[in-house]
């Protein structure tokens, strides 16, 4: 029984929908010039997962203590990601609430969406409770409780006027490539990403999928819909603990040793 976010934010089917988050967070072209000038993909390609979801995981099971640490973690990383306006660009900053809005909605649709195929859709009581808390994400950060849409009514109509606006700039489709395409990391990494880049493709609204060039038809839909009837059908039946590894792996990581800003590009 689902009674809120801690009760769904912990499944470590939730990782499928990853590159699918980052690649609308970046669609934004305010978000997407941030990363594409303070990030590296390329070189450490595991690095912003981690930071991220080791962000997530304080955020909705972590102490005080280590909320306190990956929020300041966050903020040192978020610094210096900023720019003018200037000719090529109305510029960006990483503490802008609008753009962590985005951020935040991107990861609270994409983890309902994933779960949901999992596990079916939520109960309305339920789904309002996950959405109500999922503003945490943003709010333990710079984002005013207030700009959070009101419910799950008015956060539609956020997203859906959002996706009509989005259109990746060069930069965007350059991390996006890189991202999907890694050339660096180890080999498991390698060897995962084909199912990876199928489960971003299936889980992007057309638009963007096409927007991003990414390779899509009839066999690969059957592909990716069969994907997750075998996952919906195997991975609920998983032992709770190989289920919330990835939940028990990042908390460690944070008590184990500080996350360097280095590190950070949530």
């Amino acid at each position: 029984m689902v009674r809120g976010l801690a009760d769904i934010g912990a499944e470590a089917v939730l990782l499928a929908g990853a590159g699918r988050a980052i690649l609308l967070q970046i669609a934004d072209p305010a978000v997407g010039r941030g990363v594409a000038e303070h990030s590296n993909f390329a070189e450490r390609p595991l690095d912003r997962l981690a930071a991220t979801m080791g962000y997530v995981y304080a955020v909705i099971y972590g102490t005080d203590e280590q909320l306190a640490a990956v929020r300041r973690a966050v903020n040192r990383a978020h610094a210096p990601v900023r720019r003018g306006p200037d000719a090529a660009s109305p510029g960006y900053n990483a503490f802008d609430p609008d753009a962590q809005l985005w951020v935040a909605a991107t990861l609270y649709e994409t983890a309902v969406s994933v779960y949901e195929r999992i596990y079916g859709t939520l109960d309305g009581g339920a789904a309002d409770r996950v959405y109500r808390e999922y503003a945490r994400i943003g709010t333990a950060l710079q984002l005013p409780e207030e700009l959070w849409p009101a419910d799950r009514e008015a956060f539609a109509e956020y997203w859906d006027g959002r996706l009509a606006a989005l259109a990746p700039e060069p930069h965007a489709l350059r991390v996006a490539h890189e991202l999907l395409h890694p050339s660096a990391g180890p080999l498991w990494l390698r060897a995962v990403m084909p199912l990876a880049r199928l489960l971003t493709a299936g889980l992007l609204p057309e638009t963007l999928r096409e927007a991003y060039g990414l390779p899509w038809s009839a066999r690969r839909r059957r592909r990716f819909e069969r994907a997750f009837r075998v996952t919906a059908a195997v991975y609920p039946r998983l032992p709770r603990r190989v289920r919330h590894w990835p939940k028990e792996y990042y908390l460690a990581r944070i008590d184990a040793a500080p996350i360097h800003a280095a590190r950070i590009h949530a």
